[in-house]
């Protein structure tokens, strides 16, 4: 040409060819991958289901607790010691051995309407000065609606009691003017009845705090025991 010039040269354009075991491979990382994928969906469905399913059956037990309560209208029941005699309760200093002598008489009441109660594995415990002196089984029994029952038992015997400064003062005290400050713990199991069902078991604490005079006759210098009523911790 003249002058030189001429149109550009360009190179061939190369072509590149994949081989088959790459496009084999790339064909089932996606089958994996959709595989799991899926499975991913999946479990995550069910737990969904599983979640909206325990839901609705809290949402249904909470409504028909509600609805129990309010046709049963549950009132908690009403302890209280009517009676107590303490003829003895002497600690040897030498020893720590308290020996004493204390009766007992309970009245409960309960106050609902449409339950009967069940009182189950029934225990009275003594304790002075946080120490723990006695404990006796008592019988178990049936409470009807709107009805008082009274029971009784007795703590006699002899225990170990290690008391402290604080509850030696209290036991000094106690000596001089003839009343004693003795707790009473009853345990138990109770179950509420209506009609022919019964209630899962509950395990209240009854705690007495009580103020019972020193005497063989229930009095001493002119001192009487008076009827005391009892904390109910549900």
């Amino acid at each position: 040409m003249a002058g030189g010039y001429g149109p550009p040269i360009y190179p061939p354009a190369q072509t590149y060819h994949s081989h088959g075991r790459r496009r084999g491979g790339e064909v089932g990382c996606s089958i994996c991958r959709c595989f799991l994928n899926c499975l991913g969906c999946c479990g995550g469905c069910i737990l969904s289901i599983v979640c909206n399913i325990l839901i609705g059956i809290a949402v249904c037990l909470g409504v028909v607790a509600l609805i129990l309560w309010f046709i049963l209208r549950p009132n908690v029941v009403k302890f209280q010691v009517t009676e107590a005699n303490l003829t003895r309760f002497d600690l040897k200093p030498q020893s720590n051995r308290l020996h004493y002598n204390l009766s007992l008489s309970f009245s409960v009441r309960n106050p609902n309407q449409r339950l009967g109660i069940h009182y189950d594995r029934l225990e009275a415990r003594g304790y002075y000065g946080d120490q723990r002196f006695a404990e006796v089984d008592m019988k178990s029994f049936y409470q009807g609606r709107k009805s008082t029952t009274e029971f009784g038992t007795e703590l006699n015997g002899e225990s170990l009691v290690l008391l402290g400064s604080g509850g030696r003062k209290d036991l000094r005290e106690d000596r001089k003017s003839g009343v004693y400050r003795i707790d009473v713990k009853l345990r138990f199991k109770i179950r509420f009845k209506f009609g022919f069902l019964n209630s899962w078991a509950f395990k209240p604490k009854i705690k007495c705090h009580l103020k019972v005079p020193l005497s063989s006759s229930g009095s001493a210098g002119g001192l009487q025991f008076h009827p005391t009523k009892c904390h109910v911790d549900l």
